[in-house]
């Protein structure tokens, strides 16, 4: 499989000691639109940052298409289109001549850089701005502007950090389709922490959390590996009544139940027992008990459930590792003492 980004043990530490990438190793299909998701914080703009040579790591290596990432690796960044949060603009330009900058910087001969910048703002969709000024821009026009730099010299590669961040839903859904398109053409490494466009847009996911990478794959295989088939019934009435409902439903076949909080009843269904029949058991028993049923779910999304479970197993992990360490600790200090 030939990759558009490989790192192996990559490690950034600032000063201080604080763990921003912790031994990431990473690799990014050539043509396929990844994404990198985690809570803020996670690491995912240090990430950026080592793969453009913005910034040098403490330890391992990142490769561009074969070539190695440097902070003097220009050949390495001719190669990416990169887009940052809510990029800063010059806002005494226009559009027009703040492209024209980009494109004189990145030596685009006249003849080659005249034409582009007009069809550039028409995919954007800035054309009809194309006499305002910068400073105008709502943040959806600002972030357009930034996509249109990002292509400017037709990079193979583009590095788009959160690029739906506080975005109206109609940009947010122009850019997702903008994504999918480009996709069709280049290799694109997206970095949020909003999962719904992951899920929409991405065909290959990680998940970051506190600097390490806890899963990368194909979205289908995080999707797979953690797939569950529930119904989640809201209820009310007395807490007897829904304890009692509890019980007779773990006492049916296929079928276990709890209470996730005071109204949610989560039902968790066995491999090969059938939705419907279990559902129609379920309500037989509400129906006659003392509790009421308001509304049904019928599971939570698949991909939600994965990215947060994986969360939820690198926090036990962490707590794991945490409690060894302290017993080691513990260990050390009574040993010390006996000697």
């Amino acid at each position: 499989m030939d990759l558009a980004i490989r790192t192996e043990h990559l490690t950034k530490i600032y000063s201080g000691q604080v763990i921003a990438v912790n031994d990431m190793t990473l690799e990014v299909p050539v043509g396929s639109i990844y994404g990198l998701l985690g809570p803020n914080g996670a690491g995912k703009t240090t990430t950026l940052r080592l793969l453009l040579g913005l910034q040098r790591p403490t330890a391992g290596r990142a490769e561009i298409f074969g070539k190695t990432c440097g902070v003097n690796s220009t050949a390495v960044r001719h190669m990416i289109g990169y887009l940052p949060t809510h990029p800063k603009l010059p806002g005494h330009l226009r559009p027009i001549e703040y492209l024209d900058l980009l494109g004189r910087l990145c030596r685009l001969p006249s003849q080659v850089r005249k034409p582009r910048l007009t069809s550039l703002l028409r995919a954007v969709g800035l054309l009809g701005a194309t006499n305002q000024k910068i400073h105008t821009f709502s943040t959806g026009m600002c972030t357009r502007l930034g996509i249109a730099a990002s292509l400017l010299a037709e990079p193979p590669l583009l590095l788009w950090d959160e690029p739906t961040a506080g975005l109206d839903p109609a940009a947010r859904r122009f850019t997702l389709d903008l994504i999918r398109e480009l996709g069709k053409t280049r290799t694109v490494l997206v970095a949020t922490h909003i999962l719904s466009d992951i899920d929409q847009i991405c065909d290959y996911v990680g998940v970051m959390h506190e600097g390490k990478m806890i899963f990368s794959g194909p979205m289908r295989d995080m999707k797979q590996r953690l797939k569950r088939d529930d119904i989640t019934l809201e209820l009310d009435g007395p807490s007897e009544g829904k304890a009692q409902l509890v019980q007779q439903v773990n006492e049916m076949a296929g079928i276990s139940a709890a209470m996730r909080d005071p109204h949610t009843l989560v039902v968790e269904l066995a491999d090969g027992r059938a939705r419907a029949d279990a559902l129609t058991d379920v309500m037989k028993l509400i129906d006659s008990s003392s509790v009421t049923l308001q509304t049904i779910h019928s599971g939570q999304n698949e991909t939600e459930y994965a990215y947060l479970q994986l969360l939820q197993e690198d926090k036990a992990h962490g707590f794991q590792r945490f409690d060894i360490d302290v017993q080691h600790e513990d260990d050390a200090v009574h040993g010390d003492s006996s000697s």
